[in-house]
């Protein structure tokens, strides 16, 4: 791939000015559930035969989501009723939680387990693609299922390519990243905390400080799991689509030297912060094992856009939070490959996948259910389907991992203008040094597969505070190196070498 930054950056204004998408979500057991741990609305297994479901195709679509609720079935239902009638299509929704998701996603593409449809982002593509485990879209997805195609601008359909090829469908969203950092305002207003001045990880010390201080010795002011640690701590290196968090580029170093992020002075400053933390009881002691965060939250760390505050405050059961920007917004082809939808390179149905793929891209209602669940007891609708006022908080889905925000309803109480809120953030993004930039591992998978396994077993402890940095990544680089980190690194700065002449 020898595309200068300069085409790169200029197919990336293409995208702030078309763009009027955003998203970004963040995260059961009293429904359908397997031995695996997944949840289904269905339960008799993957990519169902015609003759099974009445000339009606089912397809199994596996994403991610939170505890499922008792009206999932029949939300689903009303789901696979229209889009039957539509396209001839129906889906069994698999739902693994958020805790389980890295696990069983890799079970799945490890053993060849049956699927037709599969969540995925950048930290688990590059390799799924080198593997075998998704279907080659490249021409189908034009032929197939044009509408789609035109929807999605160009840029983002090769932001998405591996190898000059189309593996998924990417979710036409916020294509940037823009960091903030959401507070309880009951305990903004408590403890007067003063919203403006707080620019970096350090300066959170004193509130969280001030919370602890008042609220009590079971209070914790910042409340982490094991899956998401403290959300956007790597924001400041370009992972280069690898999904190995230790591995990476600084945003802004134009000479775009790749380093082991971990040790570098400002992670290593942030990581021990974490852990001070940890140790004075500001964090919960069961971060490096919790599943799902608890609900109203005093203060959490997200990927998120103008208005996301107005989801958080029904998710959460929050009368009202207050988000402050932090980071970004930044452009990466990480940010890019940050949601997707693949299929599966085994699925007999994969024309039947694309065209449901497309459906819900371009239809309002089925976008709209699958978001939000069941209209009625989930939602109602305020505006046709423009706008939807939410009346539960307990559909499971991120709507972020779905499809486009294009033809999404806004909800009763963000700003009309969510979408152009986001547009503009889009338009605003600055360039990672490596936009544009995807690694190339099919000559290193072993060694991939050999240091991610290092870093899973480490990462929950370091991420939530739980671990002393300046014993444990010592340990991760040692271990990491015998596993074939030299050779990852190397082979990453000469592909950069070569990608930027």
């Amino acid at each position: 791939m020898q595309k200068s930054w300069k085409k790169w950056s200029a197919l990336c204004a293409a995208v702030m000015l078309t763009s009027s998408l955003a998203a970004c979500g963040g995260g059961g057991d009293n429904a359908s559930q397997g031995t695996d741990g997944s949840k289904s609305a269905s339960t008799d297994g993957a990519s169902k035969d015609t003759k099974a479901s009445g000339d009606v195709p089912t397809l199994v679509w596996w994403t991610i989501g939170g505890q499922i609720p008792d009206n999932f079935d029949k939300a689903v239902a009303a789901m696979n009723e229209y889009t039957a009638e539509k396209i001839g299509v129906k889906i069994d929704l698999k739902v693994a939680s958020w805790a389980d998701w890295d696990t069983k996603i890799n079970t799945i593409v490890n053993t060849g387990e049956p699927f037709d449809i599969m969540f995925t982002n950048s930290g688990k593509y590059n390799q799924q693609v080198s593997m075998g485990a998704f279907a080659d879209l490249t021409d189908m997805v034009q032929n197939e299922t044009p509408d789609l195609y035109k929807l999605i601008p160009e840029t983002v359909w090769d932001g998405a390519k591996i190898g000059g090829k189309i593996y998924s469908v990417p979710t036409y969203k916020d294509s940037s990243l823009t960091q903030y950092w959401v507070f309880n305002d009951e305990y903004v207003q408590k403890y007067k905390i003063d919203l403006n001045s707080i620019k970096k990880l350090a300066d959170l010390d004193k509130p969280f400080r001030d919370m602890k201080a008042g609220e009590g010795k079971s209070f914790y002011p910042l409340g982490l799991t094991q899956s998401d640690g403290f959300n956007g701590l790597f924001n400041g290196y370009d992972d280069l689509t690898l999904g190995l968090s230790p591995i990476g580029v600084k945003i802004d170093d134009q000479s775009r030297k790749v380093v082991f992020t971990l040790n570098q002075p400002d992670m290593m400053a942030d990581l021990k912060q974490l852990h001070q933390w940890y140790k004075d009881g500001i964090i919960n002691p069961d971060a490096p094992t919790r599943g799902e965060a608890e609900k109203a939250r005093p203060f959490f760390s997200a990927q998120a856009f103008p208005g996301a505050e107005a989801n958080y405050q029904i998710n959460e059961g929050v009368a009202k939070y207050d988000m402050q920007q932090v980071f970004g917004p930044l452009y990466t082809t990480s940010t890019i490959q940050g949601s997707l939808n693949a299929i599966s390179a085994n699925s007999k149905y994969k024309a039947e996948a694309l065209k449901y793929l497309q459906l819900v891209n371009t239809d309002a209602k089925l976008r709209n259910m699958l978001a939000f669940g069941e209209l009625g007891v989930d939602y109602k609708s305020v505006d046709g389907e423009k706008v939807i006022e939410r009346t539960s908080d307990t559909w499971p889905l991120a709507a972020y991992t779905q499809g486009t925000f294009f033809n999404l309803a806004v909800t009763k109480g963000a700003p009309e203008d969510q979408w152009e809120q986001v547009r503009k953030l889009n338009e605003q993004a600055t360039p990672s040094s490596t936009l544009g930039f995807a690694l190339d591992i099919s000559n290193l998978t072993t060694e991939v597969a050999n240091t991610k396994a290092v870093w899973d077993k480490y990462r929950s402890e370091l991420v939530t505070g739980a671990s002393d940095p300046e014993v444990v990544v010592p340990k991760i680089e040692s271990e990491m190196k015998a596993a074939g980190l030299d050779a990852i690194m190397q082979a990453a700065q000469e592909q950069i070498a070569a990608y930027f002449k």
